[in-house]
């Protein structure tokens, strides 16, 4: 499957210079969506995962249907003050500010194997910022999955640098 053909480019968004990979275009493509979760499946299949935690929100789909096809539970990485229940949190830098990811206390059990999905990885900071967060609260990342890398920004290097095995479909130059 080409992937990059399914994926919509939005000259300028959210600001001049930036090309905005849409992974909507992809989601809404039956064959496309079912190629991508089953590639994104593959490097953990017969392998004992836990749990699958996705980024808030296209993590959210994507990890969704990773978890269904690996039989496993599901943990949502909130922005925050969007659980319900007593949450652990961890704080990451944005361009301009902070920004900070939660679960919830409960949401994985010590010595668990987590793989963290989402659509993009630009510079790393919010996957990243999963990662702490997960292993805080006593998980093993295994590894991180995404659809659409953006290699000169560097995030994929820094997850890889952290020891965690990185998998994207695709890679788009630029930002």
């Amino acid at each position: 499957m080409d992937f990059k053909s399914v994926i919509r480019t939005i000259p300028d968004y959210p600001k001049p210079g930036v090309m905005f990979r849409d992974v909507t275009t992809l989601l809404g493509h039956p064959r496309a969506f079912r190629a991508a979760v089953d590639a994104m499946v593959q490097p953990y299949a017969g392998m004992r995962i836990d749990k699958v935690a996705g980024i808030e929100a296209r993590g959210f789909i994507l990890g969704g249907a990773v978890a269904h096809q690996l039989s496993t539970g599901f943990v949502p990485v909130r922005k925050k003050g969007k659980l319900p229940h007593t949450v652990l949190g961890e704080d990451y830098d944005l361009e301009y500010g902070k920004d900070r990811v939660e679960i919830h206390v409960d949401a994985v059990k010590p010595g668990e194997n987590v793989v963290v999905v989402d659509d993009l990885i630009a510079t790393g900071g919010t996957c990243f910022a999963a990662i702490k967060l997960l292993e805080r609260a006593g998980a093993k990342v295994v590894g991180c999955l995404f659809v659409i890398d953006l290699p000169e920004l560097g995030g994929a290097d820094k997850i890889r640098a952290l020891g965690k095995e990185v998998t994207s479909l695709v890679a788009f130059e630029g930002h």
